[in-house]
């Protein structure tokens, strides 16, 4: 999760979240490049005396300045398109889990199994343990298998809602009336926490999401236990 006073992107937990740093760096790179081209030459336009003549009609230059920027267009379209094809392939997924965003709180459904779904709401600040994140803690968490493909299926029951999870690369929106498709897969175990990133209503801002990540073994138990 995110920490005070972060500048750069949380770390990633998955393999399209790390896809999407590494892409972001690429672009960064390219826009300091630039950046850096473009600064270069006002200084140099607003401290030098000399004036060519020669320049005010230059067939080269303007060649130039027309194909760089599309090669440069072309440098950042290519790896951005192969990321959105990623992003949208769900090859064999070993779970499906069906999330529908309410006014103010999800609801999860495993529909691979027969009476496993729960509600998520979040945990009020005065009744949060020691250790816990306000705004961020809910009563319910979902849980899921790490390394394994898993089908998300993202729908609302009343609004817009956008169901999100920075640290795995996830943000789907909630439309009622459709069923959005999303893939997750983490590298690692752990708790990664997210929130509703369409504006929904007053209490928009209380709408948390926690994901927790577990081994296939630790996985089983707990549905075996739900169940």
């Amino acid at each position: 999760m995110a920490y005070p006073f972060q500048l750069g992107l949380q770390d990633a937990s998955s393999p399209i979240m790390e896809e999407l740093m590494n892409f972001h760096d690429h672009t960064l790179m390219i826009v300091f490049l630039i950046s850096s081209l473009v600064l270069y030459l006002i200084s140099l336009m607003l401290t030098t005396k000399l004036i060519h003549t020669s320049t005010m009609d230059a067939q080269e230059v303007e060649t130039i300045w027309t194909i760089l920027p599309a090669i440069i267009l072309i440098l950042i379209a290519l790896p951005s398109l192969r990321i959105l094809y990623m992003m949208d392939e769900i090859n064999n997924p070993v779970l499906t889990v069906k999330t529908m965003g309410h006014q103010w709180y999800w609801s999860y459904e495993y529909t691979d199994y027969e009476d496993l779904c729960f509600d998520s709401y979040m945990i009020p600040t005065n009744e949060l343990k020691p250790g816990e994140l306000r705004l961020l803690e809910v009563d319910n968490r979902i849980i899921l298998p790490m390394e394994l493909p898993i089908r998300m299926l993202i729908s609302s029951e009343d609004v817009l809602h956008s169901w999100a999870i920075p640290s795995l690369g996830l943000k789907t929106d909630a439309i009622p009336g459709r069923l959005n498709q999303a893939t997750i897969s983490s590298n690692r175990p752990g708790v990664f926490y997210g929130q509703c990133s369409e504006i929904c209503g007053s209490n928009h801002s209380f709408m948390p999401i926690v994901l927790e990540m577990i081994p296939l073994k630790f996985f089983e138990n707990w549905s075996t236990s739900m169940t």
